[in-house]
């Protein structure tokens, strides 16, 4: 018989942490709703949002960016290192500020160097922290997240844009209702494509924050060099590296971009690179990629549906490449130094 591999300590701990993320966003919509109000209020006043973060927080900041232009709010996301080095103008903006800590470095330094506070607030998971005692903050339930790398984290942090988008006026039923029942998506044919790529392309179009997101979780994981590209990006000379030994995971939901994300695929299976397509799309699977179902969904309800099943795949590929995966060797939880 085989024995088999124990579960690595740091695995055990990010299990812990996406056992209870959806309570925990559930709970933080619920809880943030005067907040998320106040901050709508300020968005709506100023029609204007930019979004600061690093990390996975800026991830997040990605993902959410098109869903505050849909609704008419000129919005960008910036990493918060590049607000510090080549700022933007922020008067007259609205800003939010995200920091699952709240202790990073770049937001201990940003604030330290900012003198106007106006208008600005932070999204956090720790009420206790440097950003939530500076500005007006949103508070993810649950507490600071102990694991490496970002899942509950996100998890929570989308329930707290999707409390804003909701005192903006966005219908939060569907989102809602993918976080109340997640999906029941296996992985083991996608975990079996990647089995021997030696790197990872994520992309997308209107989701392409999310695919950023899983990028950022497969690097922190497995120590490959997994990176993303928006799909026009990836169209323009980057598939020049596509092959066998390049692994590419696409995003496609119900949305307008959906075509866009289809040719790419074909494009991307005529290179013989092994291809996972997670698909919210409600259109024909691609033929020759692996495709991960879900329902017709758009926007945060996408999110929510597409996001556990992504996390499952960067941890269980994690696993099969590394003997200790959630186990930082270069890094650390919190980023205290720039």
């Amino acid at each position: 018989m085989t024995a088999q591999k124990p579960r690595p300590s740091g695995l055990v701990a990010i299990d812990r942490e996406m056992a209870r993320q959806h309570q925990d966003a559930l709970a933080s919509f619920e809880s943030n709703t005067d907040a998320a109000a106040k901050l709508a209020a300020s968005i709506r006043r100023s029609g204007r949002l930019v979004l600061l973060g690093m990390g996975a927080s800026h991830a997040v900041a990605r993902a959410v960016e098109p869903l505050y232009r849909a609704k008419g709010i000129d919005a960008i996301a910036l990493p918060l290192s590049e607000q510090l080095g080549q700022p933007l103008p922020l008067e007259g903006k609205t800003v939010i500020v995200t920091s699952q800590s709240g202790e990073s470095a770049e937001v201990l330094r940003w604030f330290s160097e900012t003198s106007s506070r106006t208008d600005t607030f932070g999204l956090t998971l720790e009420a206790s922290s440097f950003l939530g005692r500076t500005v007006p903050c949103l508070v993810g339930a649950g507490g600071t997240e102990l694991a490496f790398a970002a899942t509950r984290s996100l998890t929570v942090s989308f329930a707290l844009h999707l409390a804003i988008l909701t005192a903006l006026g966005e219908d939060p039923a569907a989102a809602l209702a993918a976080l109340k029942a997640p999906a029941a998506v296996e992985i083991d044919a996608a975990l079996a494509a990647l089995g021997t790529v030696a790197t990872i392309v994520t992309s997308g179009r209107k989701l392409q924050g999310v695919a950023e997101a899983l990028a950022l979780g497969f690097t922190e994981l497995s120590r490959l060099p997994c990176f993303s590209l928006e799909g026009g990006q990836l169209r323009h000379g980057p598939m020049e590296m596509l092959g066998p030994k390049i692994g590419v995971v696409l995003f496609r939901g119900d949305d307008p971009t959906a075509e866009l994300v289809t040719a790419m695929a074909n494009s991307v299976v005529e290179t013989g690179a092994p291809l996972i397509v997670f698909d919210a799309s409600g259109k024909p699977p691609v033929t020759g990629a692996v495709t991960l179902a879900f329902e017709p969904a758009t926007g945060l309800a996408a999110v929510f549906a597409m996001l556990p099943v992504a996390q499952r795949l960067m941890i269980a590929f994690a696993d099969s490449r590394v003997d200790n995966a959630g186990t930082p060797v270069r890094t650390t939880k919190i980023t205290r130094s720039e």
